[in-house]
């Protein structure tokens, strides 16, 4: 469950739920389910890290971003390592993965405001080695549901070039 105020402050939004391509997305999720579900991956990773990684430190670190990440990856694969992911993500299938990160965007990310609605920036760029070609229909989720931007690199022969790419873009 989200945070008292965030549902206070998008109330009206938090309960519509719409589909973007009935070919891609189901018609309608959970989204209260799907929101709670990944609020306990989230802080199931978070406790793991500070039990095991912290040691006494300040530690930063985002699940959103994470969540980004797995999803993303799970929208690339498939077979027993989407079965994995998605049983971790306590998610049903890839297309719940998108139709949440559809519906979280524009409630997430929005502009600043006097009502203290949330502001928040994040960059999803995904950065594979030009030998694996993307499928058309992966690109298009990559940039649909997650705002991304994939890019094919050299890795295996210019990694010092791509290394720079990379951080480059990121900075």
């Amino acid at each position: 469950m989200p945070p008292p105020r965030f549902t206070s402050i998008h109330n009206n939004n938090y309960n519509n739920i719409r589909t973007l391509s009935t070919s891609v997305v189901p018609a309608t999720i959970d989204l209260r389910e799907s929101v709670r579900n990944q609020t306990d991956v989230g802080l199931r990773m978070t406790k793991h890290l500070f039990q095991t990684e912290a040691d006494g430190q300040n530690m930063v670190y985002s699940p959103l971003s994470i969540h980004v990440l797995q999803s993303l990856t799970a929208a690339g694969t498939q077979g027993a390592t989407q079965d994995e992911l998605l049983s971790f993500l306590k998610s049903k299938s890839t297309a719940e993965l998108n139709s949440l990160a559809s519906n979280l965007v524009p409630l997430v990310f929005a502009d600043s405001s006097p009502s203290g609605s949330p502001c928040l920036s994040l960059a999803n760029g995904l950065w594979v080695d030009k030998s694996l070609p993307f499928k058309p229909s992966f690109k298009e989720v990559v940039d649909t549901f997650y705002k991304g931007v994939p890019k094919q690199v050299d890795f295996q022969n210019k990694a010092e070039e791509a290394r720079t790419e990379v951080n480059s873009w990121a900075a």
